[in-house]
């Protein structure tokens, strides 16, 4: 009986790059981005902080209220007559604050959608709006330079810091814990901690570029300031120290925000890129990729979506796969006789058991290497969806035709186009330290075989000439590394040396005592 014919098994060889960490683990575990295209810019994300945690997305002259379950528009607050800025709920997610162009602090029931108070007093556009942890007083900013405090039970103006900031306010926030604490940033570079006991600042740091967000621990003892392509952390018990500077970003940093429960910090750019950081260590930890440049950011309490605002219009809502509703299709029952059959059966001794094999299923490659069309199986293993993505298998079949002795004949007689192919894989994989030996020998063979057709051909010629670079340039590679390696010898050398040399110093006045 002949012998099965074994499949070609490619070696698996141990990849390099970034490690499988918990947090990459922890933010990969996201759906593919559902993708809704709003009216402008996306300025403002803010998640309700009470379960179902709606979402309210500030854009153009309009604030939109999502559901983290659907991602579908639940409610739309529409009475503005010019652009929307910083809409934000209250802590016990029944009312929400919204600042915009037309220099007016409005309070809005997210219920009923209906206007409750409407504060006045600033005389440029508003695009900071918070309400205090007390809920009872409103923070806002404006680009009059300007950060007051209301109240909102009399809708009056408690306090006016008008001559802190030199340049607009756009960035606020308040503290958790402390009803009295609020942190702004402005265009001046400067960011400033208010205690609202006292008519001026208590605390004023300068982070050295306009300042587009800033971020609050919830105890209040630290707070990040971002504006440029940095983002500052500062310690306001130490008097404004500051403890770590973060450049991770290319371009200019729009928002910040928490995540995991206070345990990780995200970062927004204009560079498409969303950053989480560990509190701990100020350490990236994972990078998302978005399509455009990206205005705002924020995260649902219980993690389990992602909202990024881009400058085009485009909102971004990514659900974690485990939250995901699945469909539970009832399973068909086997028919009473073959459940019974196959549930009373005893195989005896005297029985003759015939295992089923499934029919093995062969690559392309395989079906050529079992039929000994060596040539062909060099083609299917040179198709660009394999060298590509397993070049591995590919490497496999030249080293199992090397084995067989019929690699000459294999790469001889090739067309041009399979040719090419076969040259730029090697030139490809060349450099590879798994691959080299295996590359080495087959461009000397196709060197070898096509020596006397050089010329013949433009596009034959123009890959190898792209291989004779890439076999420069590994030379000239490994004639530095061969000089450093050399340097390094001759120190190696001296230190020990000097190492031996110290030892016999140390050994001779030993040597006069015991004499």
């Amino acid at each position: 009986m002949a012998a099965s014919f074994k499949k070609t098994q490619a070696k698996a060889y141990p990849k390099f790059g970034e490690t499988a960490t918990r947090d990459s683990i922890y933010w990969n575990d996201l759906t593919v981005p559902v993708t809704v295209k709003e009216y402008g810019a996306i300025t403002h994300i803010d998640f309700c902080p009470v379960a179902p945690y709606y979402m309210a997305v500030t854009s153009s002259a309009r604030v939109q209220i999502y559901s983290p379950k659907t991602c579908q528009i639940v409610r739309t607050i529409s009475r503005f007559k010019e652009a929307a800025h910083s809409a934000c709920y209250r802590s016990d997610g029944r009312l929400m604050v919204v600042g915009g162009e037309e220099a007016l602090v409005s309070v809005f029931d997210v219920n009923s959608k209906s206007s409750l108070r409407t504060f006045r007093g600033h005389n440029r556009p508003v695009h900071v709006t918070r309400f205090l942890s007390d809920n009872v007083r409103v923070l806002s900013g404006s680009d009059d330079k300007s950060t007051r405090i209301w109240d909102l039970a009399n809708e009056k103006q408690i306090i006016n810091y008008n001559k802190e900031h030199e340049d607009y306010v756009r960035s606020g926030t308040t503290c958790m814990t402390s009803p009295d604490m609020v942190l702004t940033g402005s265009y001046d570079h400067k960011a400033k901690l208010f205690d609202t006991r006292v008519s001026e600042s208590v605390l004023t740091v300068d982070h050295g570029y306009p300042i587009e967000s800033v971020l609050m621990f919830p105890n209040g003892g630290i707070f990040m300031t971002a504006g440029g392509n940095i983002i500052n952390i500062w310690d306001a018990l130490a008097g404004g120290r500051l403890l770590k500077s973060l450049t991770h970003h290319h371009k200019t940093v729009t928002a910040l925000t928490f995540c995991s429960d206070y345990q990780r910090f995200m970062s927004a750019s204009l560079d498409r890129h969303v950053k989480v950081y560990d509190v701990t260590t100020y350490q990236v930890v994972h990078t998302l990729d978005y399509p455009g440049s990206i205005l705002s950011v924020s995260v649902a309490p219980d993690d389990e979506l992602v909202a990024v605002g881009m400058t085009d219009g485009l909102l971004s809502m990514q659900r974690r796969k485990d939250s995901e509703p699945k469909d539970l299709k009832p399973v068909k029952k086997n028919s009473y006789k073959y459940q019974l059959q196959a549930k009373t059966y005893v195989v005896q001794k005297m029985d003759q058991v015939v295992q089923h094999k499934k029919r093995e299923i062969l690559q392309k490659y395989d079906k050529s290497l079992k039929k000994f069309d060596h040539s062909k199986a060099l083609d299917e293993a040179l198709q660009l969806k394999i060298q590509r993505k397993h070049p591995e298998v590919t490497v496999g079949i030249m080293q199992e035709l090397m084995r067989r002795g019929t690699i000459k004949a294999a790469v001889a007689g090739q067309e041009p186009k399979t040719l090419c192919m076969l040259i730029n894989f090697v030139r490809c994989n060349l450099t590879k330290t798994e691959f080299a030996v295996t590359m080495m020998d087959i461009a000397n063979l196709i060197i070898e075989i096509y020596w006397s057709t050089i010329g013949q051909n433009s596009f034959i010629d123009s890959a190898l000439m792209s291989l004779k670079k890439v076999v420069d340039r590994e030379l000239e590679h490994i004639k530095i590394s061969m000089e450093v390696l050399g340097a390094m010898d001759v120190i190696f050398a001296a230190a020990n040396s000097k190492q031996s040399n110290s030892t016999d110093v140390a050994v001779e006045p030993l040597k006069s005592d015991l004499s």
